[in-house]
């Protein structure tokens, strides 16, 4: 029997509705999601199948769908269930720029352990209880700024969208590591073929380069693309 999403989401909630009576089962939806987690971490989200899920379990497929409708129902569970346990760091200082540069790390820090849920788009995310304590968490980073809702709601995304796409940039980058002796080798050579052309490309991208060891680097660029982020929410 199909169960509505939200009442997976809030199943603990005192006001959930009772599970109905009948034989205890083995696993709990929560040991389903735990376990499909731990694939995700170890594996990635193509490790998480309904099949994988139940042969790890100890269970049939069948089994599995007891607990959760479909792989999509189950990614979202997941979401959910690390938003929950997200880690947050304590704002040593004061002031809004200190509360949203924490938010921001926050959540570059949980994307960096988490990296699959860079690959989670479902909307229906925003249903559950551990992402919704997430959010109502982190809007009050933006107290003090004098916006409106809507507009507190849009710095808030603005926020996360940098720490989405700079957490993207530095997992293709951790695939990408053997590159930094091609570019120590290759920067030479490159040179020469560049000559005077391009002045601007040769200069800039030799210094950058000879900075980061590697044509680009994710960490300089979360550092000042979070300062450019800032300033931005200022001008507000």
């Amino acid at each position: 029997m199909t169960k509505n999403l939200v009442d997976l989401l809030w199943r603990h909630s005192p006001v959930a509705p009772a599970p109905r009576r009948g034989p205890k089962a083995r696993h709990s939806t929560d040991d389903v999601v735990d376990r499909a987690v731990a694939r995700a971490d170890a594996d990635g989200l193509g490790a998480v199948t309904i099949r994988s899920l139940a042969m790890s379990l100890e269970l049939t497929p069948m089994s599995i769908y007891t607990h959760v409708n479909s792989r999509a129902d189950l990614l979202v569970l997941m979401a959910d269930a690390v938003h929950a346990r997200m880690l947050v760091a304590p704002v040593q200082a004061s002031g809004w720029r200190a509360a949203v540069r924490a938010v921001a790390e926050d959540n570059l820090r949980l994307l960096r352990t988490h990296p699959w849920l860079i690959d989670i788009h479902d909307p229906r995310v925003a249903l559950g209880p551990g992402t919704i304590a997430k959010y109502d968490r982190e809007l009050h980073a933006f107290d003090g700024l004098g916006l409106g809702a809507v507009e507190r709601d849009a710095a808030l995304s603005f926020v996360l969208d940098f720490s989405l796409s700079a957490a993207a940039r530095m997992r293709d980058q951790q695939s990408a590591e053997s590159f930094a002796a091609s570019w120590a080798e290759a920067a030479p050579r490159l040179a020469a073929y560049l000559g005077d052309d391009m002045p601007l490309a040769r200069s800039v991208g030799q210094a950058a380069g000879e900075a980061m060891g590697a044509p680009y680097d994710a960490r300089t660029a979360w550092n000042f693309g979070l300062a450019r982020v800032i300033d931005g929410l200022a001008a507000t």
